[in-house]
């Protein structure tokens, strides 16, 4: 008898081998779904709000629409405060409007499905008006066009690819240098004389705010395959982007009402 045998009483078995981990899975997540009947509905307004442009410009001769809503110092400086709203509906060309209504079109069907509708409709209106501040801030010059609300909605984009990106990984920072690239590119394009490039950084700053304290802030719940996203931003989020947005950009018209940064 080998004595270098164990016994049958006090066999030891080998140590077991490790497993290999186990690969993540892709698993379905049910995505809001919400349709983008602010995003149409600003789209028509404004497409409307042109061809009164249009209509006014053939039987008057002259741009009806601009002459009583784009933004002008001495007009908003006389009382007439709805030329900071009123120049995010108007448009100077048809490659005018064709830019922004694409771009609200591409941005804002996306956001308008994160956002929902009355978030969405804050969010916009807002970055407008914002950058019809900071033009009338720093510009001397008549102002009419969406681009700025546009800027706000490009804004609120790069906030949420930030706010929520360990639920998209890798893809949130590819995302992200895509909307940095295209607002670097388009305030390089607007240093060319005629553009009020202001308003744009304006709209970008009201946008960006906003969706800061506003924003969806998404959270996956649930057990699968039942999963689905959750907004963990609460109606007094929205308050208070909003209170925040009103606060800072009317403080901002009040100074310029009273002291012009331009002449």
């Amino acid at each position: 008898m080998n004595m270098n045998q164990p016994s049958e009483g006090n066999y030891a078995p080998p140590p077991s081998q490790p497993q290999p981990a186990p690969h993540p899975e892709m698993v379905p997540v049910s995505m809001p779904a919400t349709p983008p009947r602010v995003t149409y509905t600003i789209l028509g307004i404004t497409v409307a709000a042109y061809l009164i442009q249009l209509l006014t410009q053939y039987i008057f001769g002259y741009d009806l629409a601009v002459g009583l809503g784009a933004k002008a110092n001495e007009a908003i400086r006389a009382g007439q405060l709805w030329r900071f709203f009123t120049p995010m509906l108007l448009h100077g060309s048809l490659l005018h409007i064709g830019f922004n209504m694409y771009a609200l079109y591409i941005f804002g069907i996306g956001l308008e499905r994160r956002y929902g509708h009355g978030r969405f409709l804050l969010l916009y209106v807002l970055s407008g008006f914002a950058g019809a501040v900071f033009s009338f801030l720093f510009s001397t010059a008549y102002s009419i066009g969406a681009s700025g609300a546009i800027f706000g909605l490009v804004a609120a984009e790069g906030i949420f690819l930030v706010q929520n990106r360990k639920l998209f990984g890798s893809r949130a920072r590819g995302a992200l240098n895509n909307v940095i690239f295209v607002v670097a590119i388009n305030l390089f394009l607007g240093l060319q004389p005629g553009i009020d490039n202001w308003g744009h950084i304006g709209g970008m700053m009201g946008g960006l705010i906003f969706a800061w304290f506003a924003g969806p802030h998404w959270e996956v719940q649930g057990l699968a395959p039942n999963l689905h996203i959750e907004d963990l931003r609460e109606p007094r989020d929205v308050i208070v982007a909003v209170a925040v947005v009103t606060i800072i950009f009317c403080t901002l018209a009040a100074i310029g009402m009273w002291f012009p940064f331009v002449q």
